[in-house]
């Protein structure tokens, strides 16, 4: 079975698991994060993002309720960062974060079937108990499959126990790509990047109704005001894949950046005016290879 098939399954071991418990755990990631924490369950898993004041991309992350405890499912490089920013707004609340990355493993199962295999419905975020872990839909599109946190000492046994093949990382991260969702600080710039150039309105990552949280105000004010003038897009490459960063040129002029690519795809943040006139436009360049951008379904721009 091909990783593109029925069913398969990528071990993601560059995510980490980030521990919140406490009787404040919920009122106290609600006035941080960019999604409504209150949905968050045992049955519902939630996509968000941490901000700068300033309204700029920190992390970005999965949230999950498991055993009393929120599980942020997010990058296990930066998980050390995202910690210790949080923890600067605990003050006195009863809220305790712990890197339990070591007690989990965190998979992904893509392909036609990795929903149903689950016994999941195709719906984003719905969540259930799986493998003495949990086990749910992706938040941002349901299209992109599903995520399995499992302990450690069972997850292989649990794994098998799916039917579906094993993948290799980049088999996913083609599938991902090929959806047009990033990938935390390997697709958005750290203290840099907004939030609607990547797609988190489009892909369940903000909650308009919840009030304040860090950034919002200019979050709103660029939905509003209508001052999103880039966006991510997922680009075949014609040619030699570019590395991240890679300026992408058209006709002598740079109007974007490359950003992840696998396996002949990769997502790059161009301009929307060189977007909606590419049919006419000079032909995109970055280095020496040629790309076509593909505007994803899920996306309103």
């Amino acid at each position: 079975m091909s990783a593109m098939g029925d069913c398969s399954y990528a071990i993601l071991d560059q995510r980490g698991v980030l521990a919140v418990e406490g009787g404040d755990a919920c009122s106290f990631l609600q006035g941080l994060v960019s999604n409504d924490v209150r949905r968050v369950s045992p049955d519902q898993a939630v996509y968000a993002a941490f901000l700068t004041p300033q309204g700029k991309y920190l992390h970005d992350f999965f949230m999950v309720e498991h055993e009393g405890a929120i599980l942020i499912d997010c990058e296990a490089a930066r998980l050390a960062d995202l910690k210790r920013r949080l923890g600067i707004y605990k003050l006195r609340s009863d809220v305790t974060l712990t890197d339990r990355s070591g007690d989990y493993v965190i998979a992904a199962v893509f392909g036609a079937k990795a929903t149903a295999i689950l016994g999941l419905p195709h719906s984003p975020g719905a969540a259930i108990r799986f493998g003495g872990g949990v086990a749910f839909v992706d938040p941002r599109l349901a299209d992109a499959g599903a995520r399995v946190i499992l302990p450690a000492v069972d997850a292989s046994r649990a794994l098998s126990r799916l039917g579906a093949s094993v993948a290799e990382i980049d088999a996913y991260d083609r599938h991902r790509i090929g959806l047009g969702l990033p990938d935390g600080s390997r697709d958005l710039v750290v203290e840099k990047s907004i939030l609607l150039e990547n797609g988190f309105d489009e892909l369940h990552g903000i909650d308009w109704d919840k009030g304040c949280y860090m950034g919002q105000e200019l979050t709103a004010r660029t939905k509003y005001r209508g001052l999103v003038k880039k966006r991510l897009v997922p680009v075949a490459v014609d040619g030699a894949l570019p590395q991240p960063g890679t300026p992408v040129m058209a006709d002598g002029t740079d109007v974007g950046e490359i950003r992840s690519g696998a396996d002949g795809l990769a997502l790059a943040l161009l301009r929307l005016d060189c977007l909606e006139r590419a049919a006419d436009a000079a032909p995109l360049i970055a280095e020496d290879a040629r790309l076509t951008p593909k505007k994803p379904g899920w996306a309103a721009f």
